[in-house]
């Protein structure tokens, strides 16, 4: 069972694309074959649950139609479950998750928070399994477009406790209930940084908060010279290592990532100097 309260230290959500076009690792582990081998190694590399998905939400991909969506997560879903690994399911559609969750996994990740199928919240109520709800704006298609705010960190709060407040009313129970700042999603790289530097703001919305900054764009951009193309996305594993440091410093449920062990490293560097006990401690 996995805990639903932030620990001395996050939890390692490794990242399983069965997809041909993610922006990190697109169709590396497309075949299922292939994306259960990834998830075994994964497993071996320390983490405590898998995030499998097969939709690509980088900005501008169309979404595949659901019998192929099927066909790329459940084979992998169902041998993993059967090895005893800890699985969510990584979609927008109830009826994916419906079948994800008969063949196994064990948490819901909706990046849409419930907003793109109406049949969600209600499936998520009557299975009683935890919910990451992600602040979302729109499909990728269209996403960055919506990428204004005055007060970031203000509104994406609001418009998370909006989605809580939704979610209760569809039954859903408050305590089941995981929130994603959506990094990267109808953010612009700035937007990103400052949700990041206020991390403490968004613990305090009192749901268990994922953190899933892995290889995203934002990173890639560090260092380079403006109108330069960002890093590849293999590339930004020390600076997501970095962020997820920061994360776990900052009182984060868990981190989504790509690369396992270099979080585990940066952790170990958190537990070290004292973890986030520790940096609670010293603020009151």
């Amino acid at each position: 069972m996995i805990p639903l309260v932030a620990g001395p230290r996050p939890l390692v959500m490794g990242v399983v694309n069965v997809t041909p076009d993610s922006f990190s690792d697109g169709g590396e582990w497309f075949e299922p074959e292939a994306a259960i081998a990834h998830g075994r190694s994964l497993l071996a590399e320390g983490a405590d649950l898998l995030d499998i998905g097969g939709e690509s939400t980088r900005p501008g991909a169309e979404r595949p139609p659901v019998e192929e969506e099927l066909r790329r997560v459940i084979p992998v879903v169902r041998a993993l479950a059967a090895e005893g690994a800890v699985l969510s399911i990584d979609t927008m559609r109830a009826s994916v998750a419906a079948a994800a969750l008969e063949d196994g996994a064990s948490l819901v990740n909706d990046v849409s928070g419930g907003l793109a199928d109406g049949e969600m919240a209600g499936l998520v109520a009557e299975s009683g399994v935890p919910f990451i709800a992600m602040h979302w704006r729109g499909h990728s298609a269209d996403m960055q477009s919506r990428a204004v705010y005055g007060d970031v960190i203000a509104e994406v709060s609001r418009e998370l406790r909006d989605r809580v407040d939704a979610l209760q009313a569809s039954g859903v129970r408050r305590e089941r209930i995981i929130l994603d700042p959506g990094f990267g999603f109808a953010k612009t790289a700035e937007h990103n940084w400052t949700l990041l530097r206020h991390l403490d703001d968004l613990v305090e919305l009192g749901h268990p908060l994922l953190v899933g900054t892995s290889r995203k764009a934002f990173l890639g951009r560090l260092g380079r010279p403006e109108g330069a193309e960002p890093r590849p996305a293999p590339e930004r594993d020390l600076q997501t290592a970095v962020t997820s440091f920061h994360a776990a410093r900052h009182g984060a449920w868990a981190v989504r990532v790509h690369d396992v062990a270099s979080t585990i490293q940066a952790l170990d560097v958190a537990d070290a100097l004292g973890g986030t006990d520790q940096l609670r401690s010293s603020h009151e």
